[in-house]
């Protein structure tokens, strides 16, 4: 039989959990486990990780078909187990979007500004192309893209700085976070539709890209000053 000692604050007794339960037999310690995990995945407020899923199940535990068959029974439910940031976290279906909207004004984020078409359109460009220097970004879509924009997207955690850039000067980069991954319900990265998806879609262009200009007309997105989003 193998313990573990759970994760405790200074001066408290550990907490001792059989993970293997060889004392049950092979049904009921998969449904002990599917228990456990599917209650730690519960409690969170943000994706867990494998590695935290693993000190609550036996060492030959196998976490996917665990999450399989979690899956399998929230089938007929208004909420599933969804892969995203790197962990696993329950989440309402999509189709009661309009439900969970109309109920409290708003499906997730609690009050999270609504990006702008030239918000969105850098996040993307940044989340494509990252690590990535504002001037950089300002190249591809032929116009100075403005702190001020940088500054709405680092406040909602959609992106962060990356390492220099070994150009003159060793400007800031930008990437993408793991909020970002949790907002958009993405895994990781390798999840973004990839280029030829996008063109069959009419949304991105590689010979528009190339030519420094990503996306046509964003120069006449947000160009209200007032807005701050794109500088003169």
């Amino acid at each position: 039989m193998s313990e573990v000692s759970a994760r405790r604050k200074p001066n408290e007794q550990p907490v001792l959990l059989d993970t293997e339960l060889d004392h049950l037999p092979p049904e009921l310690r998969w449904r002990e486990w599917m228990g456990r995990v599917e209650a730690v995945i519960f409690s969170a407020s943000e994706p867990v990780t494998r590695s935290v899923l693993a000190r609550v199940v036996g060492k030959n535990c196998n976490l996917e078909l665990i999450i399989d068959d979690i899956r399998a029974e929230l089938a007929g439910r208004p909420y599933e187990l969804v892969a995203v940031a790197g962990g696993w976290q329950h989440r309402t279906k999509r189709i009661f979007g309009d439900v969970i909207r109309a109920a409290f004004g708003t499906v997730t984020g609690e009050g999270a500004k609504e990006l702008s078409q030239a918000e969105a359109l850098v996040l993307m460009c940044i989340a494509y192309f990252q690590p990535i220097t504002r001037a950089e970004l300002s190249t591809f879509f032929g116009k100075e893209v403005s702190r001020d924009l940088i500054g709405v997207l680092r406040a909602q955690d959609l992106i962060a700085s990356g390492p220099r850039s070994p150009q003159p000067g060793a400007p800031y980069t930008y990437v993408t976070t793991k909020d970002f991954l949790s907002q958009f319900g993405l895994d990781t990265l390798r999840q973004l539709p990839d280029f030829e998806a996008l063109e069959d879609a009419g949304l991105l262009s590689k010979e528009k890209l190339l030519a420094g200009n990503i996306i046509p007309g964003f120069a006449d997105i947000e160009e209200d000053g007032a807005n701050g989003f794109l500088d003169e």
